[in-house]
């Protein structure tokens, strides 16, 4: 039998060092944009007051969503509580999902917004965490 490897058999560090740079870039844009949201929530408030009042939320919600949405950031970063901070921020954006839907939404650019940064939470962690890969492996 030959000892050349399988075109489909690819060391896993070849991937790890091919899927971690783009991992990190997209955990860092999630990080960055929920790092955002949590201050404005916290700091400036009145800026986003006329969105809270669109979907039915107090305008004093956001002394409680700013904290939540700033744990969640700090627990998706670190690694050792990344896949706690990661089903967190899934929650956290279902809700801003469910949030629009619930008042005709459908498709609004927040939505959106949600929705494409939940995948790139899951995302930039399955690319950067060989455990994820292992429990979720995308080939056989």
């Amino acid at each position: 039998m030959s000892e050349a490897m399988n075109r489909h058999q690819v060391p896993e560090t070849m991937i790890l060092n091919r899927a971690l740079w783009p991992g990190q870039i997209m955990t860092a844009f999630v990080v960055i944009a929920l790092v955002a949201d949590g201050t404005i929530q916290l700091l400036a408030p009145a800026q986003i007051a006329s969105m809270l009042q669109e979907t039915g939320f107090a305008m004093d919600l956001t002394r409680v969503l700013g904290p939540i949405i700033l744990a969640c950031a700090i627990l998706y970063a670190i690694p050792a509580t990344a896949v706690l901070g990661a089903i967190l921020v899934t929650g956290f954006l279902g809700g801003a999902i469910c949030a629009h839907v619930r008042i005709g939404e459908l498709g609004s650019p927040p939505e959106l917004i949600s929705l494409l940064l939940g995948a790139m939470t899951w995302g930039g962690l399955y690319l950067r965490d060989p455990r994820i890969r292992a429990i979720l492996p995308l080939t056989n």
